[in-house]
């Protein structure tokens, strides 16, 4: 039976999973991606790590699964890194410059204050803060000897990490990527569906550096026949967060899912509507299928299981990420410990790119177990902000939240996340929802698996959380949250 390869490639680590005709997990590989801050507020990948770990795990995956036929690669990808090359040689310029990376905070503000962001989001539907691709880009181009130089001439490529992987996979024949990569730019026009000259003029960025914008699931080439044992078409791309809303199953308008990985990003489809939102959250294209575009209201938060490598790496008061839910079962519940996890300022509903973390509550007594519930507690809260602005912004937003990543296999933090929220949150059984997507497109374009209403009557529970806060503690909690953030902002 032909299966179907998923290429994972997220902010801290590299995941290929094997899916068979079923749509059943037939293998895994995965290996960390190491990080680089060269500077304060600054965060950067190697290229070649990125290739390497891409190319690593999809080979150990193929090994484990015996080397079965292979009908597609899917590709998902962590969003709005930015990559530059050569168009010849392929030999990247500088460092990926990592979504979180905040370097760019002084450009987005210099056209904020020109009053350009008004009409920016009025094409894009994002914000002018440096988490999107475009003011990165520019600062390569202005700040890589020669970069602007060349990328005028038609030497330098542009990609986010889809376009980089396709070109390498496809032995630099093939310069695309999909339209919610494309959406994330701060370049591409998604009322009309094109890279917008006007934007590109004013982050002064030659139109020729840009790929091809295709639907989630379509031709995106084929790989070398070196690269595993023979060509295989990569048919499906989306960025990790349609991916996840894909692989949840969210087709109709009023769902919502949040992925809790690096960061959380919820994503509440709305359908054929664009929705100007009112209280800064982002209106984005979820996936585009045969020409059709779906819309979401999305809220990020850029700090989430980010918040718990801090714990091991950044203080060493944990060794693994599972050590967090016992630790939080241990806390003093007599502690008020607050984590405000601004590590790289804000994001929705703030968009505050200077703030830093903050810690609150501490006492003499405080240790390990309090860190690690406000940690964990802090994506429930976080999480709160961003469907209470969805509900202001959409009506009809639904209660119940599907949820996936990396934390939603915590207990303890599902339990919080559904007590802070007053509603049910809802665990499905297979929980690489993001690889899954991936693959579904790209297994549906291959004709292996099915569409989108037969593959959402596929879709199974594995647990319901529900709340069982007392409601004046709930609220008592949350505005304790909304202080700490407040105080955070204010400094």
């Amino acid at each position: 039976m032909p299966h179907v390869l998923a290429i994972d490639q997220g902010t801290t680590s590299s995941r290929a999973i094997l899916f068979d005709g079923a749509m059943q997990v037939a293998a895994v590989a995965q290996e960390e991606l190491p990080q680089h801050y060269p500077a304060s507020g600054r965060v950067e990948h190697d290229p070649a790590d990125i290739w390497a770990t891409v190319l690593g795990t999809a080979r150990a995956a193929i090994a484990r699964a015996g080397s079965p036929a292979i009908a597609a690669i899917g590709i998902t990808n962590q969003r709005e890194t930015v990559l530059v090359w050569d168009r010849a040689s392929g030999a990247p310029i500088h460092r990926a410059i990592v979504w979180q990376d905040r370097r760019t905070a002084r450009i987005c503000a210099d056209l904020r204050d020109a009053g350009h962001e008004p009409d920016i989001t009025r094409r894009t539907g994002l914000l002018l803060d440096p988490y999107f691709s475009g003011s990165k880009l520019a600062w390569l181009l202005d700040h890589v000897e020669g970069a602007r130089a060349r990328a005028e001439r038609g030497e330098l490529l542009f990609g986010t990490v889809d376009s980089f992987l396709i070109w390498k996979l496809t032995g630099g024949r093939v310069h695309a990527t999909d339209a919610t990569n494309a959406a994330r730019t701060l370049l591409y026009n998604i009322r009309e569906g094109r890279w917008d000259a006007g934007l590109c003029a004013l982050l002064r960025v030659p139109m020729a550096m840009l790929p091809e914008v295709k639907d989630c699931a379509a031709e995106f080439g084929v790989t070398e026949p070196g690269l595993f044992g023979r060509a295989i078409p990569i048919l499906g791309v989306a960025g990790d967060q349609s991916a996840a809303m894909l692989g949840q199953a969210c087709f109709r308008p009023g769902m919502v899912k949040a992925t809790y990985g690096t960061g959380c990003f919820a994503l509440l489809n709305t359908g054929a509507e664009l929705v100007a939102s009112r209280n800064r959250l982002l209106g984005t294209i979820a996936y585009r299928l045969d020409g059709v575009t779906c819309h979401a209201l999305e809220g990020s938060i850029f700090i989430a299981g980010a918040a718990v490598q801090w714990l091991r790496d950044g203080l060493g008061v944990i060794r693994a990420a599972g050590q967090t839910q016992a630790l939080a079962e241990a806390a003093d519940p007599g502690q008020d410990v607050v984590l405000v996890p601004a590590f790289t300022g804000l994001g929705a509903p703030w968009w505050n790119a200077g703030c830093r973390g903050a810690v609150f509550g501490l006492t003499r007594a405080s240790g390990p177990a309090e860190l690690a519930r406000a940690a964990l507690e802090s994506v429930g809260y976080q999480t709160r902000d961003l469907l209470e602005a969805m509900r202001a912004d959409w009506e009809g937003t639904p209660a119940v939240l599907r949820v996936d990543g990396g934390m939603a296999a915590s207990d303890w933090t599902m339990q919080f996340l559904a007590d802070i929220l007053g509603a049910p949150v809802d665990r499905p059984r297979l929980t690489e929802t993001t690889a899954l997507g991936a693959a579904w497109l790209a297994g549906m374009r291959a004709g292996l698996y099915p569409g989108p209403e037969e593959f959402a009557a596929m879709w199974t529970c594995e647990r319901q959380f529900t709340p069982a806060m007392d409601p004046a503690a709930r609220e008592a909690r949350h505005a304790r949250w909304r202080r700490a953030v407040a105080a955070t902002l204010a400094v």
